[in-house]
């Protein structure tokens, strides 16, 4: 059974920094591509970020571009989510899935993706 176990999330100040953490049991992380959303409350989940197999496709959603970085350490089969320059808006609860494909192709879309974490907590204030 693939599951996903999200930890790192936190209360910080804005122009602080996080990182998230999606570590795996039961199979191993880099025969799949991972993605992160958050969900904020009141609104739809969205796509954060998304890594492919190997690396070679990753993404961002716009209000990431620039202070998120996605990796992934396949030695600790585990994918990281470092966030910089945090903003009031990133506040949400963030979570890992695979992606099935290994391409990231439909980053955007929870829909494609499966085996959800529990999530982690982001508070963003000061």
């Amino acid at each position: 059974q693939l599951q996903l176990v999200e930890s790192g999330g936190g209360l910080v100040q804005p122009g602080g920094s996080l990182r998230l953490s999606c570590a795996a049991s039961g199979f191993t992380l880099d025969a799949y591509g991972i993605g992160w959303f958050r969900q904020a409350p009141g609104k739809d989940r969205e796509g954060v970020s998304c890594i492919s197999i190997g690396g070679g496709n990753i993404n961002y959603a716009d209000s990431a571009k620039g202070r998120f970085t996605i990796s992934r350490d396949n030695a600790k089969n585990t994918v990281y989510l470092q966030m910089n320059s945090l903003k009031p808006e990133d506040t949400g609860v963030y979570y890992c899935a695979v992606d099935d494909t290994g391409s990231c192709y439909r980053a955007r879309y929870p829909s494609a993706f499966r085996s959800w974490g529990q999530g982690t907590q982001v508070t963003v204030s000061s």
